[in-house]
Order: C-alpha cells, then structure tokens, then sequence
C-alpha cells in the first residue's frame, strides 16, 4: 500500500490571505511558525470558535478583545483549513447564536453579530459544546477538528459540562479551553479538573487542554497564544489516530 504524505504549507496560500484579508497576514504567520514548532506543518483541520456570551463579558466585547481573538482563530484557521471560514458559537444561558468569520468578512464581524443578539444570560457550556457537536456531525466530516472555547468563568452545571466533553471524546473533536479574567479566580478550577479527567476511566482519550489568557487578553503575544493554543492539539491527534477516532 502506498501511503499518501499529507499536503505541505498551509492550507491557504499567503498570496490569498494578502489579497483578502490583508490585516491577517501577521497573524497568519505567527500561527505558521507554531504549527510547525508543534510538529503541525501541513496538518488539516477545521477550527470552531465558542463564546462565552454572558453579562461578566460585556466589557470584553465593548473594547473589541473578543474580536481580537476571533481575528487570532481565524489567523489559525486559514493555515489548518482551506475554506477560510471558522463556525462561531455564542453561548450563555441559551445558544445565542451560530454564525462564522471568515477571511473576506472579519473586521468588525463580531459586532456585527453581538448588535443583533439580546440579553446577556449565564454561563452554558454544555449548549456551547451541542452546538459544536451537532453541526460537526452535520457536516459529514470525518476530519479533526480544533473548538476553540473562550469563557470568563466556570459553568452554570458542571455535571453537564464534563458530561458532553466524555461523550464527544468518540467524535474527532480536541477542545481548547481559554480563559479570561483574574488569574487568581477559582471560577477556573472546573476547566483544569476538566483537563485532567482521568482515561480511560472517564473518557477514552484525553480531548482537551486549559490555559488562562489573563486579565487583558490582548496582551499576551500572538506567538504565545498560538503556542498555548495548539501546544496539546498534536499529543491528542496521535492518540486519537491510535484508538481510530481520528482516521
């Protein structure tokens, strides 16, 4: 049998992200630098953002911190994904909305879409995660898939929460936890129990990891988050592929 290499570069050329996304290009290349830092060069993936829409975030979206971080997935997602669309998710007591970001319509998307959302509720996880879940199964895709999941506290039902992270440890979908807010907060607890839960006892590989972006997001250098942002993506995709989850 003739093993196929996977492709090389990113899955979307510079030359396009120059020509349709021009404020992008740093981010673009930073995001390069850490996949193949990280062993990803050439990887494929689709990439989800999930956000925390409750009231302790309102300030986040009025100084544009949130679309700072959507600019940044979207920087990641044009190196895993040749679409160069990125599915958003806005949660918080209900599913706020579902839309995307995408290299020809990103700046000020995510105002464009919170102006025409309501009342800031609580902090939802479990709806956040179904809305991934079902439009991943959906899709039809067989490929791996990196949910970025922001949020600024732990969640309105912790047993919910872990529940859909174990149940959709069978489907090809690692979750990246990213937290805003103090760093002293014990509102984080949950998520580093959530990266730590045990396998095989619990789920059957481990398909998440945590890190805190701080009081101001916007200050943590692009290449840091990016580093942070993929740093376990690579360990679960092997384990994945062992146990044919990824194939």
């Amino acid at each position: 049998m003739v093993t196929v290499p996977p492709p090389a570069g990113p899955a979307v050329s510079l030359r396009k992200v120059e020509e349709t996304a021009p404020a992008l290009v740093s981010l673009y290349k930073s995001a390069g630098v850490s996949l193949v830092k990280n062993g990803l060069s050439g990887q494929r993936a689709a990439v989800y953002l999930v956000l925390d829409y409750s009231g302790s975030m309102r300030e986040y979206y009025r100084d544009g911190t949130v679309q700072a971080l959507a600019d940044r997935v979207l920087g990641l997602a044009a190196n895993l994904d040749d679409d160069g669309i990125v599915p958003v998710v806005f949660f918080s007591t209900d599913i706020d909305a579902e839309s995307d970001i995408s290299l020809a319509n990103h700046r000020g998307r995510i105002d464009e879409i919170v102006a025409g959302l309501g009342h800031m509720g609580r902090t939802s996880y479990h709806l956040g995660m179904d809305a991934v879940i079902d439009h991943y199964l959906d899709s039809g895709s067989t490929a791996p898939a990196l949910v970025v999941f922001q949020t600024d506290g732990g969640p309105i039902s912790k047993p919910a929460a872990e529940r859909h992270l174990c149940k959709a440890a069978r489907l090809p979908l690692f979750w990246q936890f990213i937290g805003f807010g103090d760093p002293a907060s014990r509102q984080f607890d949950f998520l580093r129990g959530l990266d730590d839960l045990a396998v095989p006892r619990k789920r059957p590989v481990d398909n998440a990891g945590f890190f805190h972006a701080g009081q101001d997001p916007r200050r943590m250098s692009d290449a840091d988050l990016y580093d942070r942002m993929v740093a376990e993506f690579p360990h679960w995709l092997r384990e994945a592929r062992a146990l044919g989850i990824v194939r």
